[in-house]
């Protein structure tokens, strides 16, 4: 069978792993925040109604592309595409070209940041191979103005970072609901990864600043994992709702 990510693929083992997929999953909600297209996420109402579910959404989608065959994979992306095309005709507008972008951008650059905080430094080409499997998506959903190579794409996400981020009622409300539906002490924990995480800039729009304590932790963490300790750590990140999707992430490459 042919898979649209190669089963030998870094993508794979990057998105096979709960606790990184987590972090990625803070990194985004972060972003999304303060990105300049966030009243799109907020014109349908799902967004600030259940955050945690339609950023879960973003990353269950990404991953059913990453593990299904290539023809399930094209058909999730179409689906993406037309679920985002019958947004843009119910709004009477296009969502903008930079803000397609963008989230593939966040998905290219969570993955390395967030596998490199929890297990180690990639090489050149696992980067090179993150970048290309999510280009791939972009191609697929038609998207213009993406890069050819892992060094254009650093050049353009910076370009973007400056560009397309801006802090906005919708960066207040949405982290009003963040806490809201985290509780106070997830909430706090959702942010220190955040901290460590995210590029500067997002983290200081936001506005988190402060003692980077989760930081030592990481490494009784790790240690954690290694003696099969860590699932009461990945369950504290989001509410128990949601264990049964968080014991899902793990799985085989």
């Amino acid at each position: 069978m042919k898979y649209f990510v190669d089963k030998n693929s870094i993508v794979r083992h990057i998105w096979g792993k709960a606790d990184t997929v987590l972090f990625i999953f803070a990194g985004a909600a972060a972003e999304f925040a303060v990105n300049k297209a966030v009243d799109w996420l907020y014109f349908t109402g799902r967004l600030p109604a259940d955050p945690l579910g339609r950023l879960f959404s973003t990353v269950t989608y990404a991953r059913q592309i990453i593990f299904s065959s290539n023809d399930d994979a094209l058909a999730a992306i179409d689906k993406i595409t037309a679920i985002h095309q019958s947004v843009e005709k119910t709004r009477g507008a296009q969502i903008p070209a930079w803000a397609y972008r963008d989230v593939l951008f966040m998905l290219i650059d969570y993955s390395v940041r967030s596998y490199e905080l929890l297990e180690r430094p990639l090489t050149a080409a696992e980067k090179q191979e993150v970048f290309r499997v999510f280009n791939k998506v972009g191609q697929r959903m038609g998207l213009e103005g993406l890069p050819e190579s892992y060094r254009q794409w650093q050049i353009m996400r910076n370009q973007h970072l400056h560009a397309d981020l801006i802090k906005s009622k919708f960066t207040t409300d949405l982290y009003r609901q963040y806490k809201k539906h985290l509780g106070l002490i997830r909430y706090l924990l959702v942010k220190q990864v955040q901290l460590l995480v995210c590029p500067p800039l997002v983290t200081r729009l936001i506005g988190i600043n402060g003692m980077r304590w989760l930081a030592p932790i990481i490494a009784i963490y790790k240690f954690f994992r290694l003696i099969k300790l860590d699932k009461p750590l990945k369950g504290a990140l989001l509410p128990a709702q949601y264990k049964v999707q968080i014991q899902g992430l793990d799985v085989s490459s």
